[in-house]
């Protein structure tokens, strides 16, 4: 029986890694949830770029926005000289929106990219410049981004309304004049402005104007909120309809919001809810429009606080 040869297998060689490929990842805020997030970005993108054999990972660029850098993108821009030094061929993002702040940036970038010849995917889109026409890129990557701006304003406007519902919302206890804040945060008098408060509505009350009042405010010296000697009318038309003077707060209660919550004794009181109630009635009295069946419309006379010469 013939000797049967002995075959030596002699693999193939490894394919070299010369694509030289930049992960790109982005969170809003230092939370430790969007920390977790940025934690998974990258060891997704990672994984994904290890699993083409060409591919050399040559680095990370993470931005993490917070309180003090503000919107700055330090390792964003990083990597677009990184580009620009021809380090890297290949930049992988988990989507469009971790790209840009809003269309017109994700398409600059988009075009800088484009010009360098470095390939862009957007791994969590689908999307890759290597397979998908310029002309295309550009449709879809702006339809992605007004889809994304769209998700994340309900996505804010839902954080809102379930704060406002639980009652954790720091809207409540937002500072208007007359009170200022505690050591927790928490609304108290300020005894001071609060003599102006109840000096407006009294005022008001009393039959003076908007004018009247500002003239009286500035004729005893009383700063404005901001510190000017001259006041705003709007700042005293908002003053007499602001509910927070008798100790209730309301959110949501303009706009298209179908809902709205009230918090009772939300912080201490500076006027009576009956002298509240009270410049409320006057102040629809005094209006200048008036409704009926017809739909909205004015009146031949605008309230004055002048008295006529007789």
């Amino acid at each position: 029986m013939p000797n049967t040869p002995k075959v030596h297998y002699i693999p193939a060689n490894p394919p070299k890694r010369e694509k030289r490929v930049g992960i790109y990842c982005r969170v809003s805020t230092n939370s430790m949830e969007q920390l977790q997030s940025l934690t998974v970005q990258v060891s997704h993108l990672t994984r994904v770029t290890a699993t083409v054999p060409q591919w050399l990972l040559s680095d990370v660029y993470m931005d993490i926005a917070t309180s003090k850098t503000g919107s700055s993108r330090k390792e964003f821009n990083r990597m677009l000289e990184d580009c620009k030094s021809h380090k890297l061929e290949i930049v992988i993002t988990k989507d469009v929106s971790r790209f840009g702040r809003d269309t017109v940036e994700v398409l600059d970038v988009f075009n800088q990219l484009k010009t360098l010849g470095v390939r862009v995917i957007f791994e969590g889109n689908s999307l890759d410049t290597a397979n998908t026409s310029s002309d295309l890129m550009v449709a879809v990557i702006e339809s992605i981004a007004q889809a994304e701006n769209e998700s994340r304003s309900e996505n804010i406007k839902w954080g809102i309304k379930q704060r406002a519902a639980a009652g954790t919302s720091k809207l409540y206890d937002r500072k208007c004049y007359g009170y200022k804040h505690d050591e927790n945060g928490h609304l108290v008098i300020d005894e001071e402005k609060a003599k102006n408060v109840k000096l407006i509505f009294d005022l008001y009350l009393g039959g003076q104007s908007v004018i009247g009042i500002i003239k009286e405010l500035e004729k005893q010296k009383i700063l404005s909120p901001t510190g000017k000697a001259k006041w705003c009318k709007r700042t005293i038309d908002v003053m007499l309809s602001n509910e927070k003077y008798t100790g209730d707060v309301e959110l949501l209660k303009s706009g298209k919001s179908e809902v709205h919550y009230l918090s009772s004794g939300n912080n201490p009181a500076i006027i009576s809810k009956k002298t509240f109630e009270a410049v409320q009635i006057e102040k629809r009295r005094r209006s200048n429009v008036v409704r009926d069946e017809n739909g909205s419309k004015r009146k031949k006379e605008k309230y004055s606080s002048k008295k006529e010469k007789k």
